[in-house]
Formats: structure tokens, C-alpha cells, sequence
């Protein structure tokens, strides 16, 4: 029995399915959509697709908890203009704050109501959600909602974060976490 080759297509699927790029595309497609989606138009539509793409690796980050996503979107010089007390400069200070955070609300999501790219900059409205089942900062939850918004707003170069600020609700968390009383 003679063995025929493949055809020339056939190889040509299989090479492009275990290229990186290819594989990098499929993951970037199961990125979180932006209910709006707002682009200056006068930006190269390159730079406004990379810095769209950062964002919403990083926001699909805070939706998944895959670390791999932050380290895609952030540079290695990320700065945190905003950050809380005690955490970490760079891409290492996020990482930790989710892994913190995910003890706490394991079934935490992040929908991204809005996104604006402008310039070298992108802001996500976002919209976070779960159930408080783990500790945090000492108080043990119950299993109550967590429901909360944040604005971030980054500044992208060459297709990475580079600077974040960014503003969460946290009264409305600390409230539901019981933290603080009503």
C-alpha cells in the first residue's frame, strides 16, 4: 500500500495552528468585550488596536485571575500611580493584589461597561462582582454579593501598559465585605 502525502493545505493548517501568533489571536478572542467601545479615530489604527488590546488583556485579568494576561499587558517598568498601602510597584504589584483578592471572592468577575482609547490612553469603566466566601483583612465571609465599580485609566506605549490610575468604589466594597457598617 503506497502512503500518500498531505496535501500542501493540510500542512499549512497544522503549521499555522502551533504558530504562536495564531495561538495568541485565538486567546486574545475569548478577551472581554467592552459593552461601549469608544476609539479616537485620528489615532493610527495599529496604535489604537494595540493599546485596546493591553487594556483588555489587563481587564480580562481582573476577570479571570490568569496571570499570563497581566504579564502580556503590562511593561516590566508598570507603575501604579494610585496604589493602596503596602503594595508592590510594577507588574507584581497587581498580580498579588488579585491572587489576594480571589481568596476572598473566588468566583470574582470584571465586565467592562466602557472602554475609551485616546491617545496613549485607555480608560475602563469596570464593573466587579462575586461572592464574599473567603477572608479578607481579618473578617471571614458568608457568602455575600460583592458588587462594585472602578475606573482605570492607562497609559499605553508600544502596546503595553505602562502607568495606571485608577479609582475603585470602595466604600461600597468595605460595606459589603462588612468591613464597615452601614
Amino acid at each position: 500500500m503506497t502512503r500518500r502525502k498531505p496535501p500542501i493545505a493540510t500542512l499549512l493548517v497544522a503549521a499555522l495552528a502551533a504558530s504562536p501568533f495564531i495561538a495568541a489571536n485565538a486567546a486574545d478572542a475569548a478577551l472581554v468585550k467592552p459593552g461601549t467601545l469608544i476609539v479616537d479615530h485620528s489615532l493610527p489604527k495599529a496604535v489604537a488596536s494595540a493599546n485596546q488590546l493591553a487594556a483588555q488583556r489587563y481587564d480580562t485579568f481582573w476577570n479571570t485571575g490568569d496571570e499570563s494576561l497581566a504579564k502580556a499587558a503590562l511593561s516590566p517598568e508598570f507603575i501604579d500611580r494610585t496604589p493602596p498601602p503596602g503594595r508592590a510597584q510594577g507588574p507584581e504589584g497587581p498580580l498579588q493584589a488579585s491572587r489576594t483578592f480571589r481568596q476572598a471572592v473566588p468566583d470574582l468577575t470584571c465586565d467592562v461597561q466602557q472602554m475609551l482609547v485616546v491617545g496613549d490612553r485607555v480608560v475602563s469603566h469596570l464593573h466587579f462582582a462575586g461572592h464574599f466566601t473567603g477572608s479578607f483583612n481579618g473578617v471571614q465571609g458568608k457568602g455575600q454579593a460583592i458588587d462594585f465599580i472602578a475606573t482605570d485609566i492607562y497609559r499605553v506605549t508600544d502596546g503595553k501598559i505602562v502607568e495606571n490610575w485608577h479609582l475603585e468604589d470602595n466604600l461600597t466594597l468595605l460595606k459589603q465585605l462588612g468591613a464597615i457598617k452601614n
